[in-house]
């Protein structure tokens, strides 16, 4: 029944003008999912009661409303269905059986051209904490996420070994490297696989998305020459640990205690010369909380010059790289939430739903990014949590139809 005052609206229109999926469309907005459902090729041929674009909204409310059940999800995506919005229509929550059907025709495909299409680099040459010296601080790291324990999610991801289990551990992993920016915890980029794939393996599919202007960060475990050597072709800076099995001998040392090197594949002679030239930053930390192994770190980094990158600085600077320990964590345990498994039941709908995670961390990020600047303050230091909740309440209750922002342009200034 309209309320007291409200005229019952003459025209009708259809589900997907008036599904309410507030702050998501600020990123995701209708003609950008649209189009990627056209490039899919998953385009209807008839209109149904969950067109394909109303299916990419919900894969995303699934990432927001975690520990919701698919029928609900769908409520708290329809809300907008209200008697102002025009909707004239008798609508009824799909069953989940309907959902799932839905969810299997749109397949994965579309969710990861809407990942790679939208989610960019945000900060810009005012973002605090996002540069060093005009370089965009990026980090690449890896997590693994519980699956739904079914024949055909173990086949595909396989399991880690367990002690107290026979067959190994409780649930089936997926295994994920991504590449975010250190002061916004912005994920840009991900490789997706199962859990017996390496994570080296998967860092090799992100090396793409460094440019120059970029100085990258990354822990001992992703080292290797070639892998080294592959990243840093794409112009960008790199700030890596190394183990201490790495033979760096000291070429040349320089003002700041650093000193340059050459690394290759092979460690002798004329193959070393040959090789990449790297400076190394060598130092300990006092701490006596940590292990004597964890206080000796050895950097290499591409950036040879100390008048430019000054040793203590990019000491000081490589910490930065567990902020993107910190984005993974606020996917998987406040977004996801503790000890949740993702509930798809087949392989394409673990990665559709993994996708559907990180657009939605990503649009929450540029929320916060846009936040801070209007704040004038550092995007990391926000709470990551109370804007989650916020997404939710928009999503309940805003259209959110905003146009898609443009790619900011590179910074001008140091930060």
């Amino acid at each position: 029944m309209p309320r007291a005052g409200q005229l019952k609206p003459l025209s009708d229109s259809r589900l997907t003008d008036h599904v309410s999926v507030g702050v998501l469309t600020r990123v995701f907005p209708p003609e950008l999912v649209d189009g990627i459902v056209a490039e899919a090729g998953r385009r209807e041929q008839r209109q149904r009661l969950l067109p394909a674009r109303v299916v990419v909204y919900y894969v995303l409310a699934l990432a927001l409303f975690a520990d919701s059940s698919y029928e609900e999800v769908m409520r708290q995506l329809v809300e907008g269905l209200s008697w102002e919005s025009g909707w004239r229509r008798s609508w009824q929550v799909p069953s989940k059986m309907a959902i799932s059907k839905a969810r299997a025709r749109l397949g994965r495909e579309p969710l990861e051209l809407l990942f790679r299409a939208a989610c960019v680099p945000v900060a810009t040459a005012t973002t605090q904490g996002a540069f060093y010296r005009g370089l965009r601080l990026v980090s690449v790291d890896g997590t693994c996420l519980d699956v739904a324990d079914t024949p055909a999610n173990e086949a595909e991801f396989g399991r880690p070994g367990s002690a107290r289990r026979e067959g190994g551990g409780a649930f089936p992993q997926l295994r994920m490297v991504v590449l975010a920016e250190s002061g916004t915890h912005a994920i840009f980029d991900a490789a997706l696989g199962p859990y017996t794939t390496s994570e080296r393996v998967l860092a090799d599919r992100l090396w793409g998305s460094l440019e120059q202007g970029m100085l990258c960060l990354a822990d001992r475990g992703f080292y290797g020459f070639e892998r080294f050597k592959t990243a840093a072709a794409t112009g960008a800076a790199l700030l890596w640990r190394v183990n201490s099995t790495v033979a760096l001998p000291r070429e040349r040392m320089l003002e700041d205690g650093s000193y340059l090197t050459h690394i290759a594949n092979d460690n002798h002679g004329r193959a070393r010369r040959s090789g990449l030239q790297v400076r190394v930053i060598e130092y300990q930390l006092n701490d006596p909380a940590l292990a004597d192994e964890e206080q000796r770190y050895r950097l290499i980094t591409t950036l040879l010059d100390p008048e430019q990158a000054p040793a203590g600085e990019l000491a000081k600077l490589y910490p930065q790289r567990w902020e993107l320990e910190s984005a993974l964590d606020e996917l998987k345990t406040h977004q996801r939430g503790p000890r949740v498994v993702l509930r798809s039941k087949a392989p394409d709908g673990v990665y559709q739903e993994t996708y559907g995670y990180l657009c939605t961390h990503y649009a929450i990020r540029r929320l916060m990014h846009d936040s801070a600047l209007q704040a004038d303050l550092v995007p990391h230091r926000l709470s990551f949590i109370r804007s989650l909740r916020a997404a939710r309440r928009t999503t309940r209750t805003q259209p959110g139809f905003s146009p898609l922002q443009p790619r900011p342009l590179p910074p001008t200034s140091d930060r």
